[in-house]
């Protein structure tokens, strides 16, 4: 009997046909499915993360960190005394160097807490409490003298050009946990100061924006995603209304083409119809106990509103949103901490967001959430040593101040850098915000060299040209 060999050349022509085959259901598939995929979906970090999640505690206006979180025993001993000094903001107005001003001790008193010993002032007694899970970033300094361009440049690292913000690059680099919700949540932004640029995606992607709940100063029960639940309809006409305006929003994307915004209207009609089912339970802060209400302070007045923003953000952190802002301020016009005639207010200020910050931080840790979870307390910059123009207040102080971390594979209990003996100028260990928003990307597992958007024929990224990652302030 007689067998046939086939050779590597009778294969391949026989199997030319299937080859075909095979591309053309390719080329089918991809015709009939013009609907664009998740861009949200997860994407693989550069690095092995440390953590997972930011949430962003930002303090709008600029608290005292020389009365608050950077104790300096000169100041006390040399209260009332004038000094010259060198200040940006005071040269812009003037421009004058060396103008002489009136040094101002803290107007609270520093205690030494937890087994580290830190030095926290009684503004902020509750989180005190939990200085041993904090590290302490004493030498931070920054671009810009006034809140505009200082806020803009602590959220998109720019203090003027419109560029992304920081939770839209963490939204671009790494996708959302959870595909039935935003990877980038903004609760009770500021509507001043960049307004909705601090939480924008400026030459991203737009799905990479931010979702807005509510604005700072407004009753965070009002902090809610409109129109999420229709109760007009019964679930199967809105299902079969979604089907046909999906159907005709994929027929305006032709096959080959881009259309970014359109992609992102279209992801967004997905994405709202998907969080119908589960975002109403995420924001349900009546499913938590009482206990764990109070130990926001949602039962007390004083501490309900900003009680309710951080208690959703743990909500929203431990359903998968990446990245988390939460903004004090109290509805006036200026930003809440920008005390120059009267810095006794940042005792108010203090009580009404010290509680729920602790029990923030504590509700994390008892969950096993701190550990992937970062905490980020901080401002646009700090405040001067010295009496504005001799009266009751501070100016504003970007030259040296300090920010707090917690979680995430940061070091507990930990200083890092320092300010001059007044408090005045960050001098050792000097830490730029590029550096700081270069750390925490580290962190996340993103090099914040590679984390790059081509625009305009160049390659643009968070940290600009700048940006170093501080290692030391890792666990």
């Amino acid at each position: 009997m007689s067998q046939a060999i086939l050779t590597r050349r009778d294969a391949l022509g026989a199997a030319a046909c299937g080859f075909g085959q095979l591309a053309l259901t390719g080329l089918l598939n991809t015709s009939a499915s013009a609907e664009p995929a998740n861009p949200l979906r997860p994407r693989q970090p550069h690095l092995p993360p440390r953590a997972k999640r930011i949430i962003f505690l930002f303090m709008r206006g600029g608290p005292s960190h020389v009365d608050s979180f950077d104790y300096k025993p000169v100041l006390e001993k040399r209260d009332g005394e004038t000094l010259p000094f060198d200040d940006a903001r005071v040269i812009a107005k003037s421009g004058k160097r060396g103008s002489q001003q009136l040094l101002k001790k803290p107007l609270w008193k520093f205690r030494q807490y937890g087994e580290s010993g830190r030095w926290v002032s009684d503004l902020f007694p509750e989180t005190a409490r939990h200085s041993d899970k904090l590290c302490l970033l004493h030498s931070m300094h920054t671009e810009g003298v006034a809140h505009g361009p200082a806020t803009l440049f602590l959220h998109c690292g720019s203090t003027n050009f419109v560029r992304p913000s920081m939770g839209a690059w963490i939204n671009y680099g790494l996708g959302s946990e959870n595909e039935n919700l935003p990877g980038f949540v903004s609760i009770c932004p500021s509507p001043g100061n960049g307004g909705a640029r601090n939480y924008g995606s400026a030459f991203l992607p737009p799905v990479f924006q931010g979702t807005a709940m509510g604005t700072a100063g407004g009753p965070t029960a009002d902090a809610k995603i409109r129109d999420l639940v229709n109760a007009r309809l019964p679930r199967q006409q809105q299902r079969q209304q979604f089907n046909l305006l999906r159907s005709l929003n994929n027929g305006q994307l032709p096959p080959g083409t881009k259309d970014t915004e359109l992609e992102a209207v279209i992801n967004s009609f997905e994405l709202a119809w998907r969080m119908q089912s589960h975002a109403p339970d995420v924001l349900d802060l009546s499913r938590e106990t009482a206990a764990t209400q109070a130990l926001y302070g949602i039962n007390q007045p004083q501490t309900a509103n900003f009680g309710r923003q951080c208690l959703m953000a743990r909500r929203l952190s431990e359903a998968g949103v990446r990245f988390i802002q939460v903004t004090y301020g109290d509805g006036s016009p200026n930003p809440a901490w920008d005390q120059h005639s009267n810095l006794p207010k940042h005792a108010e200020h203090a009580r009404r967001v010290d509680k729920p910050i602790a029990g923030l931080l504590e509700d994390l840790q008892q969950r096993g959430l701190l550990e992937d979870t970062i905490v980020w307390w901080g401002a646009e910059f700090g405040r001067t040593p010295y009496a504005q123009d001799r009266g009751t207040g501070r100016d504003h102080n970007p030259d040296g101040f300090t920010v707090w971390l917690a979680g995430g594979g940061l070091k507990p209990a930990f200083a890092y850098g320092n300010t001059d003996e007044f408090g005045h100028v960050a001098v050792e260990k000097k830490m730029h915000m590029h550096d700081l928003h270069a750390t925490l990307l580290h962190l996340l597992g993103i090099d914040h060299l590679r984390l790059t958007y081509r625009h305009s024929g160049r390659d643009f990224r968070l940290t600009d040209v700048h940006g170093e990652v501080v290692h030391e302030l890792f666990s």
